[in-house]
């Protein structure tokens, strides 16, 4: 039988990256990650120790040949809305936990945005190069904490997954809509609730899905409390219907990654292995997963993207 828990191996070279490598973060976490001019990209969040008090800034770039050593930009983030202009540059707050979806060259940043208290909504946003970025719309209300783009239309139509919830909310149900414009969204449905497995019986969330062969492969992270306040959190994943995202046709009862390691399980938030994204080679048949690690460092583990989806496609 394929135990899922032992598809995916962390690499030895983890924590790939750490606080230290940008100035004045306090830790980085959370990387989205994409490949671009051949190079592996993480849009990576950082909690400085210096809070924001002008304007909403985030997604340091960390660029690496290899997928393994990486570089970050340190001259500043890619996301400042400083001189964004209306509504945006009334945004005051960290953009953390964005996704990033590329489609037709163009790479969509969606984040998850606090303000004055309220929130998370979802700012829309593109890059073409990662040097320049462009704010587009605030596209949906709060509370909207993982908004992660489909990377191409399905029917004519574009699909986002959400989990319209907040980060300290519980039992938050993955829901899915579609847009002609990336701009109004609606026909919402919801898809996936928590608590299918153990290991996500608190909370579910997303990120951008995967096309393949078999359907689209859906990396999600989920929330297990061993005792009150102590969560542990853990990556899986789903499978979806090429032509009806609506339909779930897989997915994993036991998880793909776990806070095993001391640099997963100890940090700023301790247990914690956390997606906001994942690369796919078909030809290698290979699946990397770059990860939080403590909402403190960044890691990695990579695996066979068959076995994965095989995993889904047993489990269901």
């Amino acid at each position: 039988m394929l135990d899922a828990t032992k598809i995916m191996k962390k690499h030895p070279k983890n924590p790939l990256i750490v606080p230290e490598a940008i100035p004045g973060a306090a830790s980085v976490m959370n990387p989205a990650p994409v490949m671009y001019d051949r190079k592996t990209i993480l849009l990576l969040s950082t909690f400085p120790y210096k809070r924001p008090t002008e304007y909403a800034s985030g997604g340091w770039v960390a660029e690496s040949d290899n997928g393994v050593d990486f570089i970050v930009n340190t001259d500043r983030p890619l996301m400042n809305l400083k001189d964004a202009g209306h509504p945006f540059d009334k945004i005051v707050c960290d953009m953390i936990d964005s996704r990033v979806t590329e489609i037709d060259g163009v790479y969509y940043i969606l984040s998850p945005v606090f303000q004055e208290g309220e929130g998370p909504f979802c700012l829309l946003g593109k890059t073409e190069n990662f040097k320049n970025y462009t704010p587009i719309e605030i596209i949906s209300l709060p509370e909207n904490r993982t908004p992660s783009l489909f990377p191409e239309k399905i029917n004519g139509k574009y699909f986002r997954l959400d989990r319209p919830s907040s980060g300290h909310s519980d039992n938050g149900t993955i829901w899915l809509s579609s847009s002609y414009d990336l701009i109004h969204w609606g026909s919402c449905r919801p898809l996936l609730k928590p608590g299918y497995a153990i290991w996500n019986v608190k909370k579910i969330g997303p990120t951008p899905p995967i096309k393949t062969a078999e359907g689209w492969l859906e990396i999600i992270h989920g929330v297990w409390s061993w005792t009150p306040g102590d969560n542990h959190y853990y990556i899986g994943a789903i499978l979806l219907d090429l032509n009806d995202p609506s339909k779930i046709i897989g997915r994993t009862y036991s998880w793909l990654l776990a806070a095993e390691e001391d640099y997963e399980v100890h940090g700023t938030v301790d247990n914690v292995c956390f997606p906001c994204g994942a690369i796919a080679d078909l030809q290698k048949d290979e699946l990397r997963i770059y990860y939080g690690a403590a909402d403190t460092r960044i890691c990695l583990a990579t695996g066979s993207l068959s076995d994965v989806i095989e995993a889904c496609k047993r489990e269901i």
